[in-house]
């Protein structure tokens, strides 16, 4: 066998990019439909904790509690449970202890570095067990258009406890991570947000994870918030056009994947790192004629 034949084998019509029609049609179709709704409300999860995420340091965090899902997925494996339960525990688990043991920003990088080494251990101890190699590469990369019913209720219930605990903790949490020591003197919770906050994020992350996979999760938490930070300093600006860049980046992702039926974490990545370099160009510009 040459190598040009599975080359040959794999190559892409790219004229197919272009198929409305066919995108139309899958657009159509319920499976489609479920996908859509359950990538749009990741990105709006996405764009509400990603300010926060971004201005308290915690991107290796939501690195960290992505790969501890999986963890917690390959153990629901094993024991014959929900997967999308054991990886909500999973990454709970994992975003109460970054919360708790990381508290610092001088310790949180080492913290969540000896939980995600040990965690990621785990994973491949259950998967091995379990006898499939293919489930575990399918929890890495994501499986948006097979969310089905009961996924789109879990990432919908998620979204809801996320929205609500946000709306009670949002202030308190960014005066806390804005100016955590004047935060500390004026008595607020500092360790008790983190920790909420951290098993927040947990949830969204839990749900990224089965949607868009573990190694992508950051391209609609991560991304968006930093994209925002380079136009604006105004938090609620920032929270607002974050909000807009995680919904182009996930509902466009998909979107333009069907047609081709190429991986949609392949398109929301790149929309996702497009708007990012677009919009630090922009702030680079802006400081330069401010000057």
């Amino acid at each position: 066998m040459t190598v040009a034949q599975p080359l040959a084998a794999a190559e892409i019509d790219f004229s197919k990019f272009w198929d409305f029609s066919a995108t139309a049609d899958l657009l159509s179709r319920d499976f489609v439909q479920q996908s859509l709704l359950a990538i749009a409300l990741l990105g709006l999860l996405g764009g509400i904790l990603g300010p926060l995420i971004v201005a308290r340091q915690m991107s290796f965090a939501v690195h960290g509690v992505s790969e501890l899902s999986v963890t917690g997925a390959a153990a629901a494996l094993l024991l014959g449970i929900s997967v999308n339960i054991g990886g909500v525990i999973g990454a709970v688990i994992a975003a109460g202890v970054f919360g708790f043991l990381g508290n610092r920003a001088r310790e949180r990088d080492s913290v969540i570095g000896v939980v995600m080494a040990f965690g990621l251990g785990l994973a491949v101890l259950f998967l091995a067990l379990y006898g499939s190699a293919r489930t575990g590469f399918a929890m890495l990369t994501g499986q948006v258009v097979s969310v089905g019913t009961g996924g789109l209720t879990a990432i919908a219930i998620t979204t809801v406890v996320v929205l609500v605990g946000m709306a009670i903790i949002y202030r308190p949490l960014l005066f806390a991570s804005l100016d955590p020591r004047l935060a500390a003197a004026s008595g607020v919770p500092i360790r008790t947000l983190s920790v909420v906050f951290a098993v927040l994020m947990g949830l969204a992350c839990a749900q990224g994870v089965q949607i868009i996979g573990a190694l992508l999760v950051m391209s609609l938490m991560i991304t968006p918030a930093a994209a925002a930070a380079r136009l604006t300093a105004n938090p609620t600006t920032v929270l607002i056009v974050s909000v807009i860049f995680a919904e182009l980046a996930a509902v466009g992702g998909l979107i333009l994947s069907l047609a081709p039926g190429l991986p949609v974490s392949v398109f929301v990545t790149t929309i996702s790192f497009v708007i990012y370099v677009v919009c630090r160009w922009l702030g680079h510009r802006r400081q330069f004629v401010t000057r």
